[in-house]
Formats: C-alpha cells, sequence, structure tokens
C-alpha cells in the first residue's frame, strides 16, 4: 500500500513594506532640526514654540512617510502612537523644568545649618536661620491629621463597601464626592469658625484639623476602590466555614487590600503636606521652635515658603526655594514609600 508524501506548505513570504525601527527616531530627530531652523529664521526666541513647531511637523512626517511606505491604516497607527508621545512629552517637560528650577535654586543654601535651625531672631533681610520648626510643624500636623484622617477613611469605606445599602449609604457616598472638590480655604474657614465661637487663639493642632477634612474623602475613595477589588469568593469562603462577618473583614479582606490602601494613604499624606492656606488661617506662623501643637502659633513648611517669598528680599527668595525642594523631597520620599509598601503588599501571582 502506498502512500503519497505530504509536502508541507511553505510560509508565504509576501509581507507589506515596514518602516525600519529606527525611523521613528530618524523622523523625530528631523522634526527637532527643522523646529530649530524654523524658529532660528523666524526669529523666535521661545523653546516653547520650536518645541510645538517640532511636535506638528513631527506628526505630520510620521503619516507622510508611513502612508508613503506602508499603508494609510498604518500610517494612522504611528500617528495616534506619536500623539501619545507628545501628550506624554508635553506632561513631562514642565514638571522636569519644575525640578530642575527648584533644585538649582534650593542647593544654594540647603545644607545641614538650614536643616536644623530655625529663624529666630533673624530678619526676612538677613542671611542666615533655617527651617527646622517649619519641618517640625509640618511633621506634627501632618501626622496629628493622618492619625484622625486614615481611620475615619478607612472605616467609612468599609461601611460603604461590606455594609452600605440604602439612602444612607447613597448619601455618604454624595457628600464624599463633594468633599473631594471642596477648596482647601474652605475647610480652614470652617475651622476658623469653630475656634471664633469658643474664643481660640491659632495653634498647630488646629491646622491638622483642616488637613484631615481635606485627607478624609481621598483615603475613602482610594480605600473604597482597594475593597471592591478583593475576590467575592475570599468573602463567601470565610462565611462558608461559619466565620462572622466582622472577623472576614478583619482577616480577610483588609490584609488582602492593605498594600493599596496603605499606599492610598501615603499619597493623601502627600496631597495635604503642601497645602498653605488652611495653616495660613489657623497655625498663624512663627519663627520661633514651638514643639506643643495644642498651644501657641507654629510653622509650616508651606507657610514659611509663602511668609519668605512674600517678603521681597533676595536673601528670602534663597530660603523659600531651599524650603521649597525640601518639601518636594519630602512628598517624592511618601511616594516612594507607597510605591514600595504597595510592591511589598502585592499578592502573588505565581503558582
Amino acid at each position: 500500500m502506498s502512500t503519497a508524501t505530504i509536502t508541507p506548505k511553505r510560509p508565504s513570504t509576501l509581507r507589506g513594506a515596514r518602516l525600519p525601527k529606527w525611523a521613528p527616531w530618524a523622523i523625530a530627530t528631523g522634526s527637532v532640526a527643522a523646529g530649530l531652523g524654523i524658529s532660528a529664521a523666524a526669529g523666535l526666541h521661545s523653546d516653547i514654540q520650536w518645541a510645538l513647531i517640532a511636535a506638528v511637523l513631527h506628526i505630520l512626517g510620521t503619516y507622510v512617510i508611513a502612508a508613503k511606505v506602508e499603508n494609510r491604516r498604518q500610517a494612522k497607527d504611528r500617528v495616534v502612537t506619536s500623539l501619545v508621545w507628545v501628550a506624554f512629552l508635553l506632561a513631562v517637560v514642565p514638571l522636569a523644568s519644575l525640578v530642575w528650577s527648584t533644585v538649582q535654586r534650593g542647593t544654594k543654601v540647603l545644607d545641614v545649618y538650614f536643616l536644623t535651625h530655625s529663624m529666630g531672631v533673624v530678619a526676612d533681610s538677613e542671611a542666615g536661620g533655617g527651617i527646622y520648626h517649619a519641618i517640625l510643624g509640618t511633621l506634627q500636623q501632618v501626622g496629628l491629621a493622618t492619625l484622625i484622617a486614615a481611620p475615619v477613611g478607612v472605616l467609612t469605606a468599609i461601611y460603604l463597601v461590606e455594609y452600605g445599602r440604602g439612602n444612607l449609604a447613597r448619601a455618604v457616598t454624595f457628600f464624599v464626592d463633594v468633599m473631594t472638590g471642596i477648596p482647601s480655604i474652605v475647610a480652614g474657614l470652617f475651622i476658623l469658625s469653630l475656634m471664633l465661637m469658643f474664643d481660640m487663639q491659632p495653634f498647630g493642632f488646629a491646622g491638622s484639623l483642616a488637613l484631615a477634612i481635606l485627607m478624609m474623602p481621598v483615603v475613602v475613595r482610594s480605600t473604597e476602590e482597594m475593597l471592591k477589588l478583593v475576590p467575592n469568593e475570599l468573602r463567601e469562603a470565610s462565611l462558608a466555614l461559619g466565620v462572622p462577618k466582622w472577623r472576614t473583614i478583619l482577616k480577610v479582606v483588609l490584609p488582602t487590600s492593605i498594600g493599596g490602601i496603605t499606599t492610598g494613604i501615603m499619597l493623601a499624606v502627600a496631597r495635604i503636606a503642601g497645602e498653605t492656606a488652611p495653616v495660613l488661617l489657623l497655625v498663624f506662623g512663627s519663627k520661633f521652635i514651638n514643639a506643643n501643637p495644642f498651644e501657641g502659633a507654629q510653622a509650616s513648611l508651606p507657610l514659611y515658603i509663602y511668609q519668605q517669598y512674600g517678603s521681597g528680599e533676595a536673601t528670602a527668595y534663597d530660603r523659600a526655594w531651599a524650603a521649597s525642594l525640601t518639601l518636594i523631597a519630602f512628598v517624592m520620599i511618601l511616594n516612594l514609600v507607597a510605591r514600595g509598601i504597595a510592591r511589598w503588599k502585592a499578592p502573588s501571582t505565581g503558582r
């Protein structure tokens, strides 16, 4: 019995023309060169102008070259990719410029002495002084606000996700949404009205209360989203074993989402660390070290920056930029800690 020889089919080698991998970089380089040339010929001196010209030329050049070499469909895809990159650069360039300007100007007076001394009897027009009193005030005010807002926000989110039903849950959700967009000055005015009712003088804890109001909705929203990501199968398995619901939340739901919850809290802390308006109204500022947030005026980094820059003195400008760099470093550290905790506590995806 003879068997026919089966010849395997050869893969087709017919493919449409494709741009080489280095083509987008070449188009981008040519666009930048053309943008600089047009800007120089037209007498434009702004970096923003030649950058926008280069971006437009890059998008147009990408479409024309891709449509000629490949096809219009692929050209549209490359144009959309180019638009995404241009939008990314438009977002990153101002941020990088801000950080570079702050580092360049803030390092003039930023040293150990600056971080470990207060303004004391140093006038705004004089050299010297530091931000120790402002760092201490910021840490105390933000820390107290976190101690107030974090538990309340997490418990509110647990209620909305695990227990919330009916009109009360909808009302809480509505007011959380409203509080998310509330201006910081409104929170400060609310606490200030209470202080005036009880004839109280400015003190650090009053600023913490206003910051806690601003922090709560952020914690509620971030925690709520993290709790919703916990699979219902985990809850059902725990309840099927006869575990009470409160214990299921405490032992199953919260440990599963603790990384995301912690990240949300840290980002909320970073959000309130730079608030100036409530602190200006309620804490009032002080040049001297005040380690008691429950009595007397107290400084903070945002308020210190505002007051130093508002004095109009050259030495005060240097101190304001150095304090701004310190505040940016503080917020950056909080974000790095949040990312580290999220990665550390992230559930394992392996089998």
